[in-house]
């Protein structure tokens, strides 16, 4: 029979090991976490960006929850154009590494991770149309990313990156 300050020990060992395999929680996770009601369906949310070069002027994404959903993904790669700065990426090359978010800088790097995505019905937007703004953000001529934004469709982003709406 072991004494019983060995089988605490080993219950602290087991517990122990069961955490440091768990996916690393984003701040998005947490987010949604803590506060489920802030995030349920319904609830009016706005995604903003500003341009920088461009004064006072703020581009957004209104809408409503459709869903919140924890889960688990790989951290992977980011994509890379070599020899070039974001600042000097094209559209294109831009979605690609925004697609890909987030995303680590090397493969020591990659690991599991819980985030919140929330997807919302769209309602209104206003995205920049200056080519400068090509690659600043995920909103630009109309678009989210690569797709044109319409009212009523379903687009997804991480819970952190969005806000309340003033209804």
């Amino acid at each position: 029979m072991l004494p019983m300050r060995f089988v605490a020990v080993i219950l602290a060992l087991a517990a122990a090991g069961a955490t440091a395999g768990a996916a690393e929680l984003r701040p998005s996770a947490r987010l949604v976490e803590a506060d489920p009601e802030a995030w349920r369906a319904g609830r009016c949310v706005i995604y903003r960006e500003s341009n920088p070069g461009v004064a006072d002027a703020a581009f957004y994404v209104k809408g409503r929850i459709v869903a919140a959903d924890v889960q688990t993904r790989r951290l992977s790669l980011c994509p890379q154009v070599s020899g070039r700065s974001i600042e000097q990426y094209t559209r294109e090359e831009f979605n690609r590494l925004v697609l890909t978010h987030p995303c680590v800088s090397s493969d020591n790097y990659a690991r599991d991770v819980q985030l919140a995505m929330i997807r919302l019905c769209v309602e209104r937007w206003e995205t920049p149309f200056a080519r400068r703004a090509a690659n600043a953000g995920r909103l630009y001529r109309g678009m989210f990313i690569d797709t044109n934004l319409k009212e009523g469709m379903e687009i997804e982003l991480e819970a952190d990156l969005l806000g309340a709406c003033e209804e």
